[in-house]
């Protein structure tokens, strides 16, 4: 076995629907590595126009010239070299699930896509698997009420007026080393912009399958709710597991207009060979609100801090999120808030668990910048550790620089109760179930806050970590 076989070796465990492997066909992709020739290939096989070349070409002089992060987990083993950033899969966008190759729509049939599509009636869903979308549909209703939703590439061809104008003007390359291999490489994601006062109540879904080993999933998200709006779009990733380093370097650029409310909501369940390190950011106007609600499985390595800047006066940001990391696991996670204008407010909301030896890092900024009084911020983070070995750790940094401010920091670490455990054990409920329902006590405030097939997933996910791991 070699070195770098080891680092990545990724622990049994039986995931179940989310391990399905599908033999690794594509119509085309690049070598291993990230040049320029790559870079100018990927944007070959897209034709796209000049200026998005550029932008590439520009992230890629980023990328070379930057560095790891000097602090966090350990990231020296992503080796782009050993990544290949780009496979089309074999198959064309469709309209119809119908119409994908049997053992791409028999994957998303078993991860429930289709199913929740029909069910809920979402008002639109996109799936992309490996580097591209292969299914994107937008009900009758949301379209002749002016609602734009689609891949990203097709947002290129059809409306780069509005790409020019906001592409990566929230999410710079220059942000960190990893932004810029996003927009070095960047492929799939989703498009959505919905026009002044309109209602998207019934939420759209996206959902991002990376299939092939040593490859790497690099959507971009832009979406853009303008004045007095309303949306909800919900976001799943996952990923079979395999013996060698995938990345994930996603990014999501939101803007969310004066009085407008968007609620974004993600369950990330990577397999543990895995190293997530996506960047989410949101821009919000006047009495503009934006909800994150987060959950973070799977995945060797995460890196993962939404951020809202609220740079209009009475913008609001909510954030609850929950962290899962088991053995061999290193989820480094939080969130930002910038206070850039008067009477802003905002609430961070963060559970954590850890077992097996595992590292649950909650990492957060609240900022307050100059002659912004009247803004009012609340952070909770409660860590709950299932073992002696694991280990959890609250790192929030709280930059004031208004002297009006409404401030509150609580953090709560510690490991589950025994006494609690002998009370429940005493009315006839064995120790392993006991120690369950404690856990799912424990993330019901989050699970309540996602839409129901996606609670239910999350609780899956959360006896999955549990089954034969704690006692």
């Amino acid at each position: 076995m070699t070195s770098e076989r080891k680092k990545t070796q990724v622990e049994e465990m039986d995931r179940g629907v989310y391990d399905i492997k599908n033999e690794v066909r594509y119509y085309s992709k690049t070598e291993k590595g990230l040049t320029r020739d790559i870079v100018m290939q990927i944007s070959k096989e897209k034709n796209e126009p000049e200026w998005m070349l550029e932008f590439r070409l520009k992230a890629l002089e980023v990328f070379e010239n930057s560095k790891n992060p000097n602090w966090g987990p350990d990231l020296s083993p992503v080796d782009i070299n050993e990544i290949t950033t780009y496979i089309r899969p074999d198959a064309k966008m469709s309209e119809d699930w119908n119409e994908l190759p049997e053992d791409i729509k028999g994957t998303f049939d078993a991860l429930g896509i289709p199913e929740a599509e029909y069910k809920r009636e979402l008002s639109g869903v996109g799936a992309q698997y490996d580097s591209e979308v292969v299914y994107h549909s937008l009900t009758e209703k949301m379209k002749n009420q002016g609602v734009i939703y689609t891949d990203f590439e097709t947002a290129v061809r059809e409306y780069p007026d509005i790409i020019k104008e906001y592409f990566m003007t929230c999410i710079k390359p220059e942000d960190h080393r990893y932004a810029a291999l996003h927009y070095a490489v960047w492929s799939g994601g989703s498009f959505v912009y919905v026009p002044k006062g309109v209602n998207v109540s019934i939420p759209l879904q996206s959902y991002f399958r990376l299939n092939a080993p040593g490859a790497g999933q690099f959507e971009h998200t832009l979406i853009i709710i303008e004045e007095g709006a309303y949306c909800h779009f919900i976001e799943g990733c996952s990923a079979p597991k395999y013996n060698v380093l995938n990345v994930h370097a996603g990014a999501v650029e939101l803007f969310v207009k004066k009085n407008a409310t968007l609620r974004y909501s993600t369950i990330e369940n990577w397999s543990r060979n895995m190293y997530n390190l996506n960047t989410k950011r949101a821009i919000v106007d006047e009495n503009g609100t934006i909800e994150w609600v987060s959950g973070s499985f799977g995945s060797k390595v995460s890196l993962l801090y939404p951020m809202s800047v609220l740079r209009g006066e009475g913008a609001k940001s909510e954030f609850t999120g929950i962290t899962f990391a088991g053995k061999d696991q290193y989820l480094d996670t939080g969130a930002k808030v910038v206070h850039a204008a008067p009477r802003t407010s905002s609430s961070i909301n963060s559970k954590s668990i850890s077992k097996g030896g595992g590292v649950a890092i909650y990492r957060g900024l609240v900022s307050v910048k100059p002659n912004c009084p009247g803004c009012k911020s609340t952070v909770t983070c409660e860590s709950l550790m299932l073992d002696q070995e694991s280990q959890s750790d609250t790192i929030p940094v709280i930059d004031i620089q208004t002297s009006d401010i409404d401030l509150g920091h609580e953090a709560k670490i510690g490991r589950i109760d025994d006494d609690v455990i002998f009370y429940l054990m005493s009315r006839g409920i064995p120790e392993e179930e006991a120690k369950a329902m404690i856990v799912r006590g424990f993330a019901e405030p989050i699970a309540k806050e996602l839409p129901l097939e996606y609670a239910v997933e999350m609780n899956a996910l959360i006896n999955l970590e549990l089954e034969g791991t704690i006692g």
